[in-house]
């Protein structure tokens, strides 16, 4: 696994995309290129309170000194988005890590995006890259009310009839189940929205005949379908940081994380609950108990690596590339 690059980066500007939703334009203090990306891809922003958060790259590919951001206020969230719109950030420097990519297009006669409120963000840069290739595509937005949904202007001079707004105060939800009939068996189907959205997407695709494999972006915890716990969770658990020479114990009480951060404080973390794959840890030694919802459970048994945030051991001492 390769570690991304992290440096510190200029919020060179922002505006607003849809109500409630503030995108960020982030270059290097000195100017010139960034690391390359592809769709689906996101960095991770360290806030000035200290706070880490990732986020979808969703500006053009071939724009290489810039990187954007589009942020959606969450009143009740974890205090990052509300932190991002509250704060005057024009012309700070943010230290940024990435890109990292664990949401890439793979390779399909043709594709079905659907997307709910800011689910936009990630599937927006796909929609680009699709007509770029000359390849099928459709996409389905849905948000409350027309003022929440974003880019869409870009969209509809990218996609024309292709793409599908879908305002609930008008139109009532996305009718997934039309729209995943009308695609072929052979496109693939990509969703990011809110869960209820991505569990109606993954009971679709697990009826359907074929059976279809949804790939998903969650912005949020799976509120269902947790993988199974291999170990009791008042089982404790030795963890080795190999290339630190570290030793130490991760009580019943708390996360790998946590013990790991009092040690190395500057290993990368963000959600904390499963998701988003920014604490993902190479394991060197010892069998992971993985709880989070970025590992598919097909690739459980042989994954090398683990979300360190909310996985722990099946084994008494766990090993850590660290």
């Amino acid at each position: 696994m390769t570690s991304p690059t992290t440096e510190p980066l200029l919020v060179k500007q922002a505006r607003w995309v849809a109500r409630d939703v503030v995108e960020l334009r982030l270059i290097r203090p000195a100017g010139g290129a960034l690391p390359s990306w592809e769709p689906g891809a996101h960095v991770e922003l360290t806030l000035p309170s200290g706070l880490r958060r990732a986020y979808s790259l969703c500006g053009d590919v071939a724009d290489t000194e810039s990187w954007t951001v589009a942020v959606h206020r969450v009143p009740n969230g974890r205090g990052g988005s509300r932190e991002i719109h509250d704060t005057a950030l024009v012309g700070r420097e943010l230290e940024v890590r990435g890109p990292v990519n664990r949401f890439p297009l793979v390779p399909a006669e043709g594709y079905l995006l659907l997307a709910g409120g800011i689910g936009i963000t990630p599937l927006l840069p796909m929609a680009r890259e699709l007509t770029t290739r000359g390849l099928p595509w459709r996409l389905v937005l849905g948000a409350r009310d027309r003022s929440r949904l974003a880019y869409t202007e870009e969209l509809v001079a990218l996609g024309g009839d292709r793409v599908l707004l879908v305002p609930q105060d008008e139109a009532g939800l996305p009718d997934l189940a039309a729209e995943l009939a009308a695609s072929p068996p052979t496109h693939a189907v990509y969703a990011c929205g809110p869960q209820p959205m991505l569990d109606a997407v993954t009971a679709l695709c697990r009826a359907a005949d074929p059976v279809r494999t949804p790939r998903l972006e969650r912005f949020a915890p799976a509120d269902s379908g947790l993988p199974e716990r291999s170990g009791s969770q008042s089982d404790e658990f030795e963890v080795v940081l190999r290339r630190s020479g570290l030793r130490t114990t991760v009580p019943a009480d708390r996360s790998v994380l946590d013990v790991v951060r009092e040690k190395l404080p500057d290993v990368p973390y963000s959600c904390e609950e499963g998701y988003c794959g920014s604490c993902e840890t190479s394991v060197t030694a010892g069998i992971p108990d993985h709880r989070d919802t970025v590992t598919d459970p097909s690739e459980r048994p042989t994954a090398t690596t683990m979300m360190i945030c909310v996985s722990r051991s099946a084994s008494p001492v766990l090993e850590l590339d660290l």
